[in-house]
């Protein structure tokens, strides 16, 4: 209290009689200063980890799809990033939200279906090429196996 006589009497003839209380007294720190620096300093950090969150939101969402979705979306999304280009970040938020069709399984299914019919369906051997007797018994081996893998296709195509 004392300082704060000392300030009053020592002030200048033209200034006013109230000092605001956001004026520091000589030789005090600045609260209101070092207030704002704390205060921008959190709003800086903050601001800056929502933008990264936001930045990483499709990322995030096309974790839980399929591999090649996820890579796709996150090379986006460091190229939006890295050349604060939106049309990528777009880009990458439209492809996580619409799952890519898996096309890969089918054809797979079909080509290895195609395969044992063509082994089923294979000429029989000439007779006179077949070196041994040996031979013949493993032809009759795989053309048992073809047909249990048949039946075990058409017996998982009934339960689907």
């Amino acid at each position: 209290m004392a300082a704060e006589q000392d300030v009053v009497a020592n002030l200048n003839p033209i200034a006013t009689e109230h000092i605001p209380p956001y004026v520091p007294l000589p030789g005090q720190s600045d609260w209101l200063m070092t207030g704002t620096a704390i205060f921008l300093i959190v709003m800086i950090v903050g601001i800056g980890v929502f933008y990264l969150k936001l930045h990483t939101l499709p990322d995030r969402m096309a974790h839980k799809g399929q591999k090649l979705q996820f890579e796709i979306v996150a090379v986006l999304c460091l190229i939006a990033l890295f050349t604060h280009n939106h049309a990528f970040w777009i880009a990458a938020l439209l492809l996580a939200l619409v799952p890519i069709p898996d096309f890969r399984s089918p054809i797979v299914s079909m080509a290895d279906s195609l395969a044992i019919i063509a082994k089923s369906y294979a000429p029989p051997p000439d007779p006179a090429e077949s070196p041994a007797p040996v031979a013949a018994s493993q032809a009759t081996v795989e053309t048992s196996d073809i047909a249990a893998e048949q039946t075990q296709n058409i017996s998982d195509q009934d339960k689907g």
